[in-house]
């Protein structure tokens, strides 16, 4: 059981994929098969939830304070200087989309923006959002958990099938 644990925590973590994947995957029957060679867990639902957040969430600090650090000092390297000029880029423009939208409400905007389960969004390009837009350290990880925790939910209904996830509400 521990195993499966680890499995998801670290499915959790990975770029892309996050806690939108590792949910689907601890949740779902063991019947099913993920990515062509990982079989669903059938874990049951609150731990598993937790864990993938927590799996989620290890890298926020990180990408906060040192991806943006990074990938500036690699934007004049000669091989990888095109690829973290791309990031640095679509890190600007997603942020000053983000700030344009959003204006002072920008706290929500990021947490939605983390919690709509949709492919590029997530804790780790919003919290490398967040770095680019200079907002501070306590605001952006609260927001990009918030936005987990919501993308976490809707990952876990949609996993678990709605008429599942209400009969295990009521």
């Amino acid at each position: 059981m521990l195993k499966k644990y680890l499995i998801i925590f670290f499915i959790s973590m990975i770029p892309m994929i996050e806690l939108r994947g590792a949910v689907p995957v601890a949740l779902s029957p063991k019947d099913m098969t993920f990515f062509g060679c990982l079989q669903g867990m059938g874990l049951p639902v609150l731990p598993s939830y937790l864990v993938c957040i927590l799996g989620n969430m290890i890298p926020v600090p990180i990408i906060f304070f040192f991806a943006r650090r990074v990938l500036e000092w690699g934007a004049d390297k000669p091989y990888i200087g095109k690829l973290f000029n791309f990031f640095l880029e679509k890190g600007h423009k997603g942020g000053q989309k983000l700030h344009e939208k959003a204006g002072r409400g920008l706290f929500v905007a990021l947490l939605l923006f983390v919690g709509i389960p949709l492919p590029g969004t997530g804790a780790w390009t919003g919290t490398l959002a967040a770095s680019l837009l200079d907002m501070d350290f306590k605001s952006s990880v609260t927001a990009v958990l918030l936005g987990v925790i919501l993308a976490g939910i809707i990952m876990g209904v949609a996993s678990m099938g709605v008429f599942g996830a209400l009969g295990l509400v009521m």
